[in-house]
């Protein structure tokens, strides 16, 4: 199983949250590489010194590009869910596809959007 991390898991990495680092450490230590939507990226990103402990989380993950069918398959979910976030539906769309557990601050929304696809999902709180 993988992970996908919502915009939540990077925040908290930003401002160096130990139980968040020492998640993505175990995660690592199993050589799992955790997914960031890139709509998840340009919620967090705003640049700078001040993100350095973002970067450096960054780089040990695996950015997904939103291409067209992505973009497709994340409209139809939307739409299900009536959940009109489209960075909270991709996390769960690509969570969903590839059978991850989604580490986020906002639980509540990614339990209604996967509700939505009438799928259950592992969701990490941080």
């Amino acid at each position: 199983m993988g992970v996908t991390y919502d915009t939540g898991a990077l925040v908290a990495a930003e401002r160096n949250d130990r139980r968040m680092w020492a998640l993505h450490a175990g995660l690592l230590a199993e050589e799992v590489v955790p997914t960031v939507p890139a709509g998840v990226l340009a919620e967090a990103w705003r640049g700078g010194s001040r993100q350095a402990s973002l970067a450096r989380l960054l780089a040990m993950c695996e950015v997904e590009p939103l291409t067209d069918e992505l973009a497709r398959r994340v409209g139809v979910l939307a739409g299900r869910s009536g959940h009109d976030d489209v960075v909270d539906v991709a996390v769960v769309e690509g969570a969903l596809r590839r059978g991850d557990a989604v580490v986020t601050a906002n639980d509540e929304h990614i339990r209604r959007v996967a509700d939505g696809a009438r799928r259950r999902l592992r969701i990490e709180h941080v």
